[in-house]
């Protein structure tokens, strides 16, 4: 059943137009539950861009269908499927307004968080939102966003060099930052980046209100609660070596923008996990995470080690960790040979 209003409100209004960019992509499972809060935003001058990437199911006609009554929703649809990051850049570009909103095809919405929103945002480049954890079926979790990261307000970029607590689906921000944004690059989240973007160009505030049901079930993008089952070779892979490998493509594309709050500590911190990633021993990068931990760290709620113990760590190179990889797999080999035979 579809929710409806007696007189929608998106129509004449001296309110500034928001526009909420969704991203479509084989959505019909949860396409209409998540239309169903979108249209009815109680918001009085809002815009819907809806972006279907090529879907092969019912999505373009649910969505066809809400645009005939709906329309202040407009649907675009790919002649090539883009991938959801670049989808989402396409659907951006689209947005005439003076306040964006992003919008996955699987949440629900709470009806006002366009207008909380709005009211929070005041002098800051983006707000964003706490999340409430939903199963697949709908229903609500007893958990948080809040609950297993901490989530950031102000100014500080370094927040953002290893982790990220904006998610797409609780960010609005405005429209200024759009020239600063775009173009994404397909191989990063366009969530984390259009946070750090924002955190150097002004300030970001954090909103402590639940406003989106965050479903989780294995075809999501960002798998936060680990719902998707995860395949691994043995003794094959070391998760570790990869993330060190992640985390130097991030923070070395987070050096090419342009407008850096810290170019120099930025430019040091990939000198030294260049320089890491190539030796056996490095204290000069664990000095430099020494000092700055509390900041750089900032975003992690729960840690396996304390301070001094992860900071310690950081002394080893890539070379000693691919040493110590390589020696428990070989011996962990030998023992499943042995426990065979």
């Amino acid at each position: 059943m579809h929710m409806t209003l007696n007189s929608p409100p998106h129509r004449g209004s001296t309110s500034p137009l928001v526009s909420i960019a969704l991203c479509v992509y084989n959505g019909e499972k949860f396409l209409k539950e998540q239309l169903d809060t979108l249209v009815n935003q109680r918001y009085p001058n809002l815009e819907i861009i809806a972006v279907d990437d090529c879907s092969s199911d019912a999505s373009r006609a649910i969505l066809k269908d809400y645009q005939q009554r709906y329309p202040y929703l407009k649907v675009y649809e790919n002649e090539v499927n883009l991938g959801y990051v670049k989808n989402f850049e396409k659907a951006i570009t689209l947005c005439n307004g003076e306040f964006i909103a992003l919008s996955d095809q699987d949440d629900t919405w709470n009806l006002d968080k366009i207008q909380i929103m709005l009211d929070n945002i005041g002098t800051h480049k983006l707000v964003y939102h706490d999340s409430r954890f939903m199963e697949d079926g709908g229903k609500p979790l007893d958990l948080k966003m809040s609950s297993i990261i901490n989530l950031y307000s102000g100014d500080q970029p370094e927040v953002f060099y290893f982790f990220n607590c904006v998610s797409g689906h609780s960010l609005f921000f405005k429209r200024e930052l759009v020239a600063d944004i775009l173009p994404f690059d397909a191989d990063h989240f366009h969530d984390h980046w259009i946070a750090y973007v924002a955190v150097n160009l002004g300030t970001i505030q954090y909103v402590d209100i639940p406003l989106v049901n965050y479903r989780q079930h294995p075809k999501t993008s960002t798998d936060i609660l680990n719902k998707r089952k995860k395949i691994r070779k043995k003794y094959h892979e070391n998760r570790d070596i990869k993330k060190l490998r992640r985390d130097l493509k991030w923070i070395k594309y987070c050096a090419t923008f342009k407008k850096n709050r810290n170019p120099e500590f930025l430019n040091r911190l990939v000198e030294l996990f260049e320089r890491r990633l190539d030796t056996w021993i490095s204290f000069g990068y664990a000095r430099l995470i020494g000092r700055h931990f509390d900041i750089l760290y900032f975003i992690q709620k729960y840690r396996k080690a304390s301070k001094r113990a992860f900071v310690y760590r950081q002394i080893w190179g890539l070379k000693a960790k691919l040493f110590w990889a390589r020696y428990f797999s070989f011996f962990g080999k030998e023992d499943e040979d042995q426990a065979s035979t």
